[in-house]
């Protein structure tokens, strides 16, 4: 094949099923080591998600033949290793992986495809065909082939599940592959996995990347956010490829090279980890509207919240993600009157990367109330039987006699100040890791990258943009004087008005008080907590204490003496 005719990238994956699904699942989630482990294990939630049955189901585009496109592929790669593929490890689900593909060929690139079934490439191609991209997209059933099909330096994006299968279908790849020629990984990992495989792939001559990429299905399709990190010269080969495929805004192109080794899987996980803080905070928002009365003494109903969300959306609380809130909560179920999101258990999974993301705030000493209290908010709602019997026996210790009313208004305000919490509590972290390991992750970069096509992208970016271009070296997003400006006196009283009618009336809200305790933890220039519990140390361990007279000397006493 002439090489003009060979496509510029190349997308691979391979389905799970049986015995082998069963395998991936053991194994498939990495965990940082041991020495971090935090809360309990969340691989089963993880699990559930790669139940390929169900992924095949879901719906991304007009037809469900995108179920049929690389990404799913991946997965058997890790027990057929020589069923290789090659580019396209962009998203977690089949859905996004097949429109990742399709924004590829979209936007004028050669993209050949590979899956070990032959059916799902025969789909994939029919789907291409249908969207008129049948000239850019080419499918194989050879994994020689497929990765012969690649122009040199060949680029191949693989889209897997976390873990042994990425190392699987690296090893897999390598057979075919020749100095030069790239390899990036598309999905959520650990990154020092990411680094150690970085290493690796420099033994045999080969380039990697570690490529988050969030979105989820429509982005995929319209244009994500990516985050890759890694080789810098893997990064020149697909450059044109991602600035082209990416979210476009006024600022530019949503993708930044990160920096070296593990620098952009990193990125993706503090994403990830806001992510959890904000769907967490926009959750006890509506638990709040549910639970408690407007100003004409009235219980709201989902469909009143979601005309809430809906006004939100047109203020400072502008996002993706409080938009697809007002929309959820205007979905009517198929089987009744009630609206869907009523009818859906009151469990939520989880995929790690939260766990990851706290477990790194912890080893870097930054601290992550709001993130780490949606993690823990999201183990306590599967405990979905043990709380319908606890509820059964825990009736007293709430104001039953209470009214409270809680205005649009003053819950909006509370939910902004406790949303910039929860980005500064993952800037400060990214800030901390770039400095220690000599990352270029700027805050600036990072913040422009997200602000399209990724699920955290919202109008007060744009702020923390500002701020960041107008002290770099900013310790802290709160510290900033524009930033002090959004959170008003006026705001900050109705924050805490909202978090003590919760307490008041018994209504979880893990994410906004921590977000607060965080704020006030903060702004109080002596914390006397922290004195006692650094002299009951002292006290029972020898741990020493320093002085507020002698802040850099080291002291011991015998208290109870």
């Amino acid at each position: 094949m002439a090489d003009e005719e060979k496509s510029r990238i190349g997308l691979c994956g391979l389905a799970v099923m049986g015995q082998v699904r069963h395998a991936v699942e053991r194994r498939a989630l990495p965990s940082p080591p041991p020495r971090r482990s935090v809360g309990r294990d969340d691989r089963s939630c993880s699990s559930r998600q790669i139940h390929l049955p169900a992924v095949g189901r879901r719906r991304a585009f007009p037809t469900r033949a995108n179920s049929s496109f690389p990404t799913r592929f991946f997965f058997f790669i890790y027990t057929f290793s020589r069923r290789a593929h090659a580019p396209s490890r962009l998203v977690s689900s089949v859905p996004c992986r097949q429109n990742l593909a399709l924004n590829v060929a979209e936007k004028g690139f050669k993209i050949s495809v590979y899956n070990r079934s032959p059916d799902k490439t025969d789909n994939a191609v029919a789907r291409a065909e249908k969207e008129g991209l049948g000239a850019n997209f080419s499918g194989y059933k050879d994994m020689k082939e497929f990765v012969h099909s690649i122009q040199k330096p060949r680029c191949v994006i693989i889209l897997v599940k976390a873990g042994a299968p990425v190392d699987a279908t690296i090893a897999g790849l390598a057979e075919h592959m020749e100095p030069g020629d790239v390899i990036i990984d598309g999905g959520n990992e650990w990154y020092e996995n990411t680094e150690r495989r970085q290493k690796e792939a420099a033994e045999k001559g080969l380039l990697y990347l570690g490529m988050g990429v969030s979105g989820g299905e429509e982005g995929a399709r319209n244009g994500p956010a990516m985050m890759p990190g890694g080789d810098r010269a893997a990064f020149d080969v697909i450059e044109e490829v991602v600035t082209k495929v990416c979210a476009q805004t006024d600022s530019g192109p949503c993708v930044t090279y990160v920096g070296p080794g593990g620098a952009g899987n990193y990125v993706k996980m503090v994403h990830n980890g806001i992510e959890y803080g904000d769907m967490q905070l926009i959750g006890e928002a509506f638990l709040l509207l549910k639970n408690t009365q407007n100003g004409k003494g009235l219980s709201r109903s989902t469909k009143d919240c979601a005309r809430i969300f809906d006004k939100y959306n047109r203020g400072k609380l502008k996002s993706f993600l409080v938009e697809i809130t007002a929309g959820l909560l205007k979905k009517r179920d198929d089987r009744s009157d009630a609206m869907l999101v009523d009818q859906v258990l009151d469990s939520c999974g989880s995929k790690g990367t939260g766990k990851w993301t706290v477990q790194e705030f912890a080893d870097k000493g930054v601290a992550c109330g709001t993130v780490a209290a949606a993690l823990e908010a999201r183990y306590l709602s599967a405990l979905v039987a043990q709380r319908r019997r606890f509820a059964s026996i825990a009736t007293v210790g709430v104001h039953e006699d209470l009214c409270p009313r809680i205005p649009e208004a003053v819950l909006e305000d509370a939910l902004l100040c406790a949303k910039i919490c929860s980005y500064a509590q993952g800037m400060s972290l990214i800030r901390t890791t770039s400095l220690q390991k000599g990352w270029s992750a700027e805050p600036d970069s990072v913040l422009r990258c997200w602000q399209g096509g990724c699920i955290i992208r919202a109008d007060l970016l744009k702020d923390f943009r500002k701020a960041y271009a107008d002290d770099p070296s900013l310790e802290n997003l709160l510290m900033h004087p524009s930033i002090v400006a959004i959170l008003t006196k006026d705001r900050i009283h109705a924050w805490r008005a909202v978090v003590g009618v919760a307490v008041q009336r018994g209504l979880p809200v893990p994410a906004l008080s921590a977000s607060l305790a965080y704020y006030d933890s903060l702004r109080r220039p002596y914390l006397e907590n922290a004195s006692l519990i650094q002299a009951q140390r002292d006290c029972f361990g020898g741990h020493t204490y320093r002085r507020r007279d002698d802040p850099d000397g080291t002291h011991t006493t015998q208290w109870l003496a």
